[in-house]
């Protein structure tokens, strides 16, 4: 199981991660979303495609602290509906 944190409040959860580049990606449905304010910010990997961004809420706001792809090109297709945390911001960890 992995688990992400923001300010000490699980945000994510979820046994069905996708590790990629240094990166678990958590399905969709297991990320609360009332955390997330969505962001203008955007960003285009090479093999992945262009990377939409969310801004983190909690005390404190996190500046496109998790994206996602909603449209992955076809070598990065199994991350569609899947968000990534930016761990400098949020902790990702494994729980047993």
């Amino acid at each position: 199981m992995i688990r992400a944190t923001y300010e000490g409040k699980e945000i994510a959860n979820s046994d069905k991660t996708i590790f990629l580049e240094g990166n678990h990606y958590f399905p969709e449905a297991a990320v609360e979303k009332s955390f997330l304010k969505e962001s203008d910010h955007h960003t285009t990997c090479p093999w992945k495609g262009l990377a939409y961004y969310y801004h983190i809420q909690g005390d404190k706001l996190s500046e496109n602290a998790a994206w996602y792809y909603p449209e992955p090109k076809e070598a990065a297709k199994e991350i569609t509906g899947y968000i990534a945390f930016d761990t400098r911001y949020v902790n990702v960890e494994e729980v047993k």
